[in-house]
């Protein structure tokens, strides 16, 4: 049963911020550590690419567009249908720079310190990928974990650990390789001292028979700013730059593609179409051309087949000003040449980007090696996870791609699968695989893609 809430117009956010300071000395003294400030690193330039991709996931509700907006200043449900239904339904993107004050070792995500007033020098830069919480949107959350190099996963204090999506979401980071998890617990400002430690004993448990049980956690209130500049310091010092692949041939991961002309622009004023996402390894330039796959779709002998598209890079965007060289790090985007009507509503989303010539083979009809999990995640009940059948339908997700496939042989070694869409990927490639649990996709496992 979820705890009960208090009323949030009482607490200020003073009393928030000491509630927060008494339950992580608390929370500190059970994990038998604390936090220390560290001395300021040497300083350098900040580059205007973010260093790193940070996904924020949890379940609805939990908190992660709220915390993506004071840590940014950015609310990322910008789209109609977000802001009706009070949900993220696609990806979000902020850009942050981490501060530290140097005069009293406040670690912040403001250019002025909000402890002493002093100016405060700045870190590092890094993207947050705001993820979908909800149970339908399992898919786009899975297409954000395949573009982040570490995650923060929030739980709700004042609810039972696990939710459903945090179950889900967790093993989601888990089969896709992500290493650096830290755990957030929100909204301790509506819940009792003793219920915030209730519920940090919740969340080691749930977090015991996983490879993030020593993960930091980190309690705060996102909605009272409480806490937040120690979960700046955390991500800061426990999320670092991974060893870059500059050398490898140029690889981007599409998570979203647009059209930015205004209704009724005039042809002659009209600009190409945006390709946002991340990149993979190597260098990309203005200047150079592309060739974007599976590119688009076209009929021939009453059969749908894919094209790659070829155009060439007009502008790179990052950190929300011009670039001439992109690399691994951070969300960026590219302005091309492409007629906006091929790109808009996220037509492109999941095409890999590479040189022409140079990207991964496209396949109709893949075979893998599967791997089941025993039970279930995400689900109501506890639900053990059958073999695969044939002419089941699944949802894969590779990369920042998400397809759905039939069975044709349900081997578990050699699982034939025919695509409704087809997949660009490498052999070795890791696909998440979820089933079709009541009326949601549920993931149950992954596979690694064979010849």
């Amino acid at each position: 049963m979820p705890r009960k809430k208090k009323d949030t117009e009482t607490i200020t956010e003073d009393k928030a911020a000491e509630s927060a300071n008494n339950v992580a000395e608390s929370i500190d003294k059970l994990a038998g550590k604390k936090i220390e400030q560290k001395t300021t690193p040497e300083i350098k330039k900040l580059p205007a690419q973010p260093e790193l991709n940070i996904a924020l996931v949890g379940h609805v509700d939990h908190g992660k567009t709220t915390l993506t907006e004071r840590l940014s200043g950015k609310w990322t449900d910008t789209h109609s249908e977000e802001m009706k239904k009070g949900i993220t339904i696609r990806l979000g993107y902020a850009d942050v720079i981490i501060y530290k004050c140097s005069n009293c070792g406040y670690y912040t995500t403001k250019e002025k310190c909000a402890k002493c007033n002093s100016l405060t020098t700045p870190l590092r830069k890094i993207s947050l990928v705001d993820a979908p919480g909800h149970e339908s949107l399992m898919a786009t959350m899975l297409s954000g974990a395949a573009i982040v190099d570490g995650a923060l996963l929030l739980v709700a204090a004042n609810e039972k650990c696990p939710q459903p999506q945090t179950k889900e979401h967790l093993m989601a980071l888990q089969i896709t390789g992500i290493k650096k998890v830290i755990i957030i617990q929100n909204k301790i400002d509506l819940v009792s001292h003793e219920e915030a430690l209730a519920n940090y004993k919740e969340i080691k448990e749930f977090l015991s028979t996983t490879e993030f049980k020593d993960a930091p956690i980190i309690p705060i209130s996102a909605r009272a700013n409480a806490n937040v500049d120690r979960l700046v310091q955390t991500i800061y010092e426990y999320i670092q730059i991974p060893q870059r692949e500059l050398n490898k041939e140029p690889l981007m991961l599409v998570a979203r593609s647009f059209d930015i002309n205004k209704p009724g622009s005039k042809v002659e004023q009209m600009k190409g179409g945006v390709l946002g996402g991340t990149i993979k390894q190597g260098v990309f330039s203005v200047g150079q051309e592309i060739e974007i796959s599976p590119g688009y779709m076209v009929e021939e002998k009453n059969k749908k087949i894919w094209k790659p598209l070829k155009t060439t890079i007009k502008q790179i965007f990052s950190g929300g000003v011009p670039v001439e060289k992109i690399q691994p790090g951070g969300s960026m985007a590219f302005s091309t040449l492409l007629d906006p009507s091929v790109v808009k509503s996220d037509s492109l989303t999941g095409s890999l980007v590479s040189l022409p010539g140079k990207l991964p083979p496209l396949h109709y009809q893949i075979s893998l090696d599967t791997f089941l999990l025993e039970r279930i995640v995400g689900a109501k009940e506890d639900l053990e996870v059958k073999p695969l059948a044939k002419n089941e339908v699944l949802m894969l997700n590779v990369n920042s791609a998400a397809t759905v496939g039939i069975v044709l042989d349900p081997s578990k070694k050699n699982t034939t699968v025919i695509l409704k869409k087809p997949i660009c990927a490498t052999i070795g490639a890791r696909l998440t695989i979820s089933r079709r649990v009541g009326d949601r996709f549920r993931l149950i496992g992954y596979g690694i893609l064979k010849l």
